[in-house]
């Protein structure tokens, strides 16, 4: 067996899954969604993980067996945002975790949580205050460290799946 090949999944449904390993080109994925009506009496839209979407993007990535070679596999989930006074944004994070999970329990993948806190302390710089600072200098680290994931980068706006996968890789967790 090889070196583990190590998953960040920045929860949520404006999320990305970022995919490292000794021996395979890095990946950074658009978490899947799918747009619906909510269940609410008023016309309002939910956000929701596109879980037989997600599914497959973990089969065609990382499941198929590749010259006979069974793939370990580590999956690092960003703990989702909790906040009793923001109910909607914690509603949304706390249905893509269960979408998220489901499909990794089905994959059979370990699942460890990271606090954001953890893997930036590491991987950014430190004095950055706020999202936004945040979220700047996470597509900036992901641009250097990974110029061909430029365009995913810019497109995501920032690194933050790919980041926590390459964190993990780095303190072999």
């Amino acid at each position: 067996m090889t070196e583990p090949i190590y998953v960040g999944i920045d929860n949520g449904v404006s999320g990305s899954i970022g995919i490292v390993g000794i021996g395979r080109e890095p990946l950074m994925l658009h978490i899947p969604v799918k747009k619906e009506l909510s269940y609410t009496k008023a016309k309002r839209f939910l956000t929701r993980v596109d879980w037989k979407m997600l599914r497959d993007l973990f089969w065609q990535n990382l499941i198929k067996i590749k010259d006979g070679e069974v793939r370990d596999v580590r999956a690092f989930l960003e703990r989702p945002m909790v906040n009793p006074t923001r109910f909607q944004a914690t509603s949304s994070a706390l249905r893509a975790l269960e979408a998220t999970l489901i499909v990794l329990e089905a994959q059979q993948f370990p699942v460890q949580y990271v606090d954001s806190r953890e893997w930036q302390r590491i991987m950014l710089p430190s004095g950055l205050k706020g999202a936004g600072e945040l979220k700047k200098a996470s597509a900036d680290v992901g641009r250097r460290m990974f110029p061909n994931l430029r365009a995913v980068i810019d497109k995501q706006g920032d690194a933050d799946g790919l980041l926590m996968a390459e964190w993990a890789r780095r303190e072999r967790r």
